[in-house]
């Protein structure tokens, strides 16, 4: 077997591993609260400045390699991956320490009562789709950005290309509905 073979089965294992234990874990994280550590309220509008920032890194790497400019589109892919991975780092701090926020909880009792769902009305169903796709397509563009990535840094620039006309519009959805959802949810975040 080829060493070119090998490094390939390699990644994709990691990639297998990467894809499964993360949303796993993630999941986990969620069920777990820090003991003596108040909700930590300043994260979510971080959080949301990082999705916005990864959108914009996204759109400026792909205007960068039609213009021929492949080390900064590299680099800014890398600050993106990075971001992202920042962004999930701080989303698991923020559950850790805090209730879910419900969507409509005006008075911040955690449950939406019937006066408080007719405020909002049809409008939930809005915002459930948005944060539904959402969180699909953050799971599953997990192994896209991987194996696009992995692509790139072992020179196959054609595969790359192709897996990347199907990640860019999926993590740019993902990050652009992440700043869409922040600001949709929150009013309802306790004060």
């Amino acid at each position: 077997m080829g060493k070119e073979v090998t490094k390939g089965r390699n990644y994709n294992l990691w990639i297998i591993i990467f894809s499964v234990t993360i949303p796993i874990a993630v999941a986990f994280l969620f069920t777990v609260r820090i003991p003596g550590v108040e909700r930590i309220g300043i994260l979510p509008p971080i959080y949301a400045a990082i999705n916005a920032l990864t959108a914009v890194f996204l759109i400026t790497a792909v205007i960068q390699i039609k213009r021929g400019n492949k080390s900064t589109h590299e680099l800014l892919m890398k600050f993106a991956i990075g971001l992202s991975t920042l962004f999930l780092i701080l989303y698991v701090l923020y559950h850790a320490t805090s209730d879910s926020t419900k969507f409509g909880d005006a008075n911040y009792d955690g449950v939406v009562s019937a006066a408080e769902r007719a405020s909002i009305g049809a409008f939930s169903y809005v915002y459930y789709f948005i944060l539904i796709t959402h969180i699909v397509l953050s799971v599953g563009v997990i192994p896209f950005v991987l194996v696009t990535y992995v692509r790139a840094i072992t020179g196959k620039f054609n595969l790359h290309r192709k897996i990347a006309q199907i990640t860019f519009p999926i993590w740019l959805y993902v990050a652009v509905t992440g700043v869409v959802v922040y600001i949709l949810i929150s009013p309802y975040y306790p004060v």
